[in-house]
């Protein structure tokens, strides 16, 4: 399509917001189905060019999915937007790495304060084990780097809150550029075996449902890795 056949970009995002409100006002959930372009086209008086576009928007922000030859329906966001817009931030340089593992630092704690109130016994359990993966696999970091991400998606999933669980999500990108970093730049085996020996305190205290003490952990956790980047010239 060339640029002149375009339809308005205003008129599109007009149109998503819209198309955004059906599915709150009606209620849909995920998987429901979404009105056909041709009726949304007459019901909002446009083109099926402009809610073909609206619906592309929606797509990218992963409110709906779209699939050849099937109505679009209702889907549930992971944090990938998020993360996309947060990855191209800090390439650009307008977003500092330690402004993103300050934000971390600030909602892992609160995650692990209600993984440590809501956990279900197999919840705590995964939790644990993910960290003893962690200490049986430290001298191989790649295995390790994987358990750590797991991990913290296992606390962000125990929390029961959908917003921290994709906030967890969408700092995956980032903690993959810089968990490499960290971890070399702990100066002995001894200062990253205390790394993953926070880790099983923290599922220790989780498991004991002991809420304060596994924010404790955890933001001490983020401040020792937030030192560890600084010495490796990460801001």
């Amino acid at each position: 399509m060339s640029r002149a056949n375009s339809p308005d970009r205003d008129t599109v995002s007009e149109i998503a917001a819209a198309l955004g409100r059906h599915i709150e006002t009606n209620g849909l959930m995920v998987g429901d189905k979404m009105p056909s372009e041709l009726s949304l086209a007459e019901q909002y008086g446009v083109s099926r060019t402009v809610i073909r576009e609206a619906f592309r928007s929606l797509a990218a922000l992963q409110m709906i999915s779209l699939s050849p030859g099937k109505r679009a329906s209702v889907s549930l966001s992971n944090g990938e937007p998020v993360a996309r817009i947060l990855e191209h931030s800090v390439r650009m340089d307008a977003v500092a790495i330690q402004d993103v593992y300050d934000v971390r630092r600030t909602v892992e704690a609160r995650t692990a304060t209600l993984a440590a109130i809501r956990r279900t016994d197999k919840e705590a359990e995964n939790i644990a084990w993910h960290a003893s993966q962690m200490k049986s696999l430290f001298h191989d970091p790649a295995a390790g780097m994987e358990h750590d991400i797991a991990f913290h998606h296992a606390i962000a999933r125990a929390s029961r809150n959908k917003v921290f669980e994709m906030m967890i999500t969408s700092f995956e990108g980032i903690t993959r550029e810089t968990w490499p970093v960290g971890w070399r730049s702990r100066n002995s085996d001894a200062e990253r075996l205390a790394m993953v020996d926070l880790h099983m305190d923290l599922a220790s205290a989780i498991s004991q449902r002991d809420a304060i003490r596994s924010a404790e952990i955890m933001s001490q956790h983020f401040d020792v890795s937030t030192r560890a980047l600084l010495s490796a010239g990460i801001r």
